[in-house]
């Protein structure tokens, strides 16, 4: 599309403090004028009622592609992420091959340049995640990735996770690290406590994340380097983070809605929808992550979009960890956080577009003038029923299932181009 107006929408940037009513002119991909008089256009978007904001960065996503396409692929990946807002997502390395080679960062960046969503690369720290051998980080670097993270699992080498966080630091990447200790982990399927107890199932303590974030923590604090922490589900790592943010240490870290919308008690339904890792934790753990979030210990909410498939997820106790999340993530955010006066909307869009822009160092985020047109436009007040049958990508397996939330994307629109349309 040459150029486009939306007219009449309240445009929100954090990255500008910007918060007022105004058209937005889009020529060629690019944000040239907010406000003021508009020039001829033939393409408009009457976005009276609706809040326009930079589109969603999601820094944490499996996009199941290359080797486990039954369960999603970049495409339809990309087709879930567009309907969800997102316009730019950073795929983990956990593929089948591994992404810890030249190859495969090449398929993913070439077959992602006809999706609906701009797709980063994660590159592995280790060869085969085994934590054995370290990956070719230069050779990573060259063929496109723009972080580094052994995802899915911990680096168990604390030696190669040192390295790669001083190479990250000195080549303008990202290492963003799953914490977790797999000995005190040890096969667990869900949270330590009250819920493991009563199922009779075994459970993953609190202290496998804690540990695992501790020792990440005290990498970058000793040698000065940067670290992101992944998906935060414990009160203990919230106050991990929270401390050494107050020291001075170059930490930054996310969380996921289901882990402020959930509690390990929706697992006595016995539905593997609700496993994922880190699991579902307490109530305390819960109230914890909101508070990281409202006084910015924790700076990101990313989705942690885990595709599997209905088969897969049959039986609780055996089923594969993980659940999607990039169609419901802004409005499970909205619902949970702004309509409960915990965020303003204006917080929560900084947290799920321009900070993780700016911790993936990516250009994103953001509606200045001469960015790219990356824009999601929504209705805040609009009420829907997730429907598992009418999402956009492959799997099914979502916890927020049934719920009715509130928020809704109307248009995506990426490099200028409608996207998806409500």
């Amino acid at each position: 599309m040459k150029d486009l107006i939306i007219k009449n929408s309240r445009v929100i940037d954090p990255s500008q403090n910007m918060d007022f009513l105004a058209d937005v002119y889009i020529k060629d991909g690019i944000i040239m004028q907010i406000g003021g008089e508009m020039p001829e256009c033939d393409n408009i978007i009457d976005a009276e009622g609706l809040i326009s904001a930079p589109g969603l960065v999601d820094m944490h996503v499996h996009l199941r592609d290359p080797g486990q396409t039954q369960k999603e692929d970049i495409i339809t990946g990309c087709n879930a992420a567009a309907a969800g807002g997102v316009t730019s997502l950073l795929a983990m390395p956990n593929t089948v091959p591994t992404t810890d080679n030249e190859e495969t960062v090449n398929y993913i960046l070439d077959k992602a340049k006809t999706a609906k969503s701009k797709v980063y690369v994660a590159a592995s720290i280790t060869k085969g995640l085994k934590s054995k051998e370290a990956s070719d980080l230069k050779a990573l670097k060259y063929a496109g990735a723009i972080a580094l993270s052994d995802d899915g699992r911990p680096v168990e080498n604390t030696a190669m996770l040192r390295n790669a966080m001083k190479f990250a630091s000195e080549n303008k990447m990202t290492v963003v690290a799953h914490c977790e200790d797999l000995f005190l982990a040890d096969k667990g399927k869900i949270n330590e406590g009250e819920v493991s107890k009563q199922l009779d199932i075994a459970g993953i303590p609190a202290a496998a994340e804690d540990c695992g974030t501790a020792r990440e923590i005290a990498l970058a604090a000793a040698d000065n380097v940067p670290i992101h922490i992944c998906h935060v589900s414990t009160k203990t790592s919230v106050a991990l983070v929270r401390d050494a943010k107050r020291r001075g240490v170059k930490v930054t870290a996310e969380t996921a809605p289901h882990y402020f919308t959930f509690t390990e008690q929706e697992l006595l339904k016995k539905d593997a929808d609700f496993r994922m890792n880190p699991p579902l934790r307490t109530e305390e753990d819960r109230q914890a992550i909101i508070e990281g979030l409202q006084d910015g210990t924790l700076d990101a909410i990313a989705t942690d979009h885990a595709p599997h498939t209905t088969e897969e997820k049959a039986d609780f106790v055996s089923a594969p960890n993980g659940s999607i999340g990039m169609e419901t993530s802004l409005s499970a955010g909205i619902t949970n956080l702004v309509a409960t006066n915990k965020l303003t909307i204006n917080q929560l869009i900084e947290k799920m577009s321009t900070n993780p822009a700016r911790i993936l160092k990516i250009c994103g985020g953001t509606l200045k003038i001469g960015a790219p047109a990356d824009i999601v436009i929504f209705d805040i007040n609009e009420k829907w029923t997730v429907d598992v049958n009418k999402l956009h990508g492959k799997s099914k397996n979502t916890p927020f299932k049934n719920i009715t939330l509130q928020g809704k994307v109307k248009y995506t629109i990426k490099d200028g181009d409608i996207v998806f349309k409500n």
